[in-house]
């Protein structure tokens, strides 16, 4: 009896859930982005979000949650109901990085999250303020190697990809470049445009408009080719960089979300990032489109998580416990 009340109540469930999918949306969604407002990939999940929220029938609204290398914005994720009204903007950081470089995180990578569609891969750029006169990768290693503390240098926070890199490259030159944690690229940008550190890592797409205006120089691309946006600009392995990682943003929701809203979002973001305008206008945002289905993104990161591990042991980072700001 017992067990024939459990059955009822499983399918009970089922079709309400069944139900609920099939007149999903019909309120506001939210859309947790993991990264500070004005950064680029908050550009273009604003973008995203005005061409579909008519296409959903329902507004999505962004809410952003910056910082501490993605962790919080993936507990809040991780926190919601599963109904379909949260989506999350994740990062390499969220589902890759993370898991190998903390104890204790308040989410579980590789239970807490539907994965719904990786959207694209970045092109990045290491970027100098124009008051140090350093116009190469070379001239800033021998600057950095000339005076190994005196540069600060702009992060995402402890084990974010920017400070990696960071890592690495003090271990590369033997110097002592300081991070500086900040919420997103677009507040390194400006951070980096007022002197008020003087090296950065981000997306390229943070840093056009400030170097277009003498404002910030671009040393290097880490991207398999060079740029369109920055012709003149080598890449790191023509700088004599011996980083390789592609760094990527997709999305997730709340496991136990309703498949058939997960296989509707995929859709409509997919189709979006496939569109010939809206892929024109990622192109001038530094970004290479790249959705994927629900199954190839978890494909995907299982495999990035590889090549994350391989690149914390090269920078040469240990595991800590995570402790929130």
């Amino acid at each position: 009896m017992i067990r024939l009340c459990r059955v009822v109540l499983v399918l009970s469930l089922a079709v309400v859930s069944s139900a609920s999918a099939q007149t999903w949306p019909d309120r506001p969604i939210r859309v947790i982005v993991s990264i500070a407002a004005g950064s680029v990939t908050d550009v273009i999940m604003r973008a995203a979000v005005n061409e579909l929220g008519p296409r959903l029938g329902q507004p999505l609204v962004i809410e952003n949650k910056g910082g501490a290398s993605g962790i919080p914005a993936a507990q809040a994720c991780a926190t919601s109901p599963p109904d379909g009204y949260t989506l999350c903007v994740i990062y390499h950081n969220t589902l890759s990085f993370n898991p190998l470089l903390f104890n204790h995180l308040p989410y579980d990578a590789d239970k807490d999250f539907a994965p719904i569609a990786r959207l694209f891969f970045l092109i990045e750029a290491l970027a100098v303020t124009p008051a140090l006169n350093v116009k190469t990768v070379a001239d800033l290693k021998a600057l950095a190697q000339a005076k190994p503390t005196a540069l600060n240098y702009g992060t995402l926070g402890p084990g974010s990809a920017p400070e990696l890199f960071l890592k690495w490259l003090n271990n590369q030159w033997s110097t002592g470049i300081v991070g500086v944690p900040y919420r997103g690229g677009g507040p390194i940008a400006q951070a980096l445009a007022a002197g008020d550190i003087q090296v950065g890592n981000m997306g390229l797409g943070n840093f056009i408009p400030l170097a277009q205006s003498g404002k910030l120089e671009l040393l290097a691309l880490l991207a398999d080719k060079r740029s369109a946006l920055a012709p003149d600009v080598p890449t790191f392995a023509e700088a004599g960089l011996g980083y390789r990682w592609r760094g990527w943003w997709g999305l997730a929701a709340p496991r136990g979300t309703p498949r058939p809203v997960i296989d509707r979002v995929n859709a409509e973001f997919a189709k979006l990032f496939s569109e010939p305008a809206f892929v024109a206008f990622l192109d001038k945002q530094a970004v290479v489109a790249a959705p994927t289905s629900p199954e190839g993104f978890a494909a995907f990161v299982a495999e990035d998580r590889k090549a994350a591990d391989a690149l914390i042991r090269l920078a040469n980072t240990p595991r800590a416990d995570y402790r929130p700001e």
